[in-house]
């Protein structure tokens, strides 16, 4: 099944939170943080503007986002844990892929 959100939401595979921390403490489950960074699946045509034009959304399938703690609503599709949110829920792209080691 795919999942086309419209305007300016954007799909989310959340990626895992991590749960030991650096000093080697396993973290449970349950007191783990929310995931605040996953990979764009999909995403609408964009917001329509004011005076009626199409503002295409910024960002990208494949892109990693970091995006607010309680942002979006969760879906569950073909058993997999997603998320719906709105664009301007994403704070930032991850370009750089040593960032993206030091938030793993």
């Amino acid at each position: 099944m795919s999942l086309r959100p419209i305007y300016d939401r954007v799909v989310v595979r959340p990626l895992e939170a991590e749960t030991t921390t650096s000093g080697g403490i396993i973290i449970p489950g349950k007191s783990a943080e929310k995931p605040t960074r996953g990979v764009v699946l999909s995403t609408g045509d964009g917001a329509v503007t004011e005076n009626g034009e199409l503002r295409p959304v910024s960002v990208k399938a494949g892109e990693t986002v970091l995006y607010g703690q309680y942002a979006g609503n969760k879906v569950k599709i073909d058993g997999e844990d997603l998320l719906i949110i709105k664009e301007s829920d994403i704070l930032a792209v991850i370009e750089d892929s040593s960032i993206q080691e030091k938030l793993a």
